[in-house]
């Protein structure tokens, strides 16, 4: 399985972003799938998940009521919204698959990561 992730970029505080990572692997709707943030120096940070069908969501609670996640599994796409974005937000975020359904927080659960993209957010 390929993820790609995209949709990042130069933001303002209180800005908006919305990030998609697409996929290769027709497998895709049988998986997990989630999303960390990445900054130099520190551990992959959790950030959200959704189950294989969508119907189970989790957020971490540093960003729960600005994020959204979503997938389109005839699309093979998974989203994740962002809003009212702080410059404590900025980190590459990736994207990654697990081969089971339910969605997790820790990232050694995670089989297939994809390359990130960057998110900034400038005060």
């Amino acid at each position: 399985v390929q993820l790609q992730a995209s949709g990042g970029g130069l933001v303002q505080s209180g800005g908006s972003l919305r990030l998609s990572c697409a996929s290769s692997g027709r497998t895709f709707g049988t998986y997990g799938m989630g999303w960390f943030r990445q900054v130099p120096g520190k551990e992959r940070e959790f950030v959200a998940a959704i189950s294989y069908d969508g119907m189970q969501t989790i957020y971490a609670d540093s960003m729960r009521g600005r994020i959204t996640i979503s997938r389109d599994n005839a699309k093979l796409t998974m989203d994740l919204e962002m809003n009212n974005l702080q410059p404590e937000d900025t980190a590459v975020y990736l994207c990654a698959a697990r081969r089971w359904q339910e969605p997790m927080m820790n990232p050694e659960a995670y089989d297939y990561w994809g390359q990130g993209t960057l998110v900034t957010v400038s005060s």
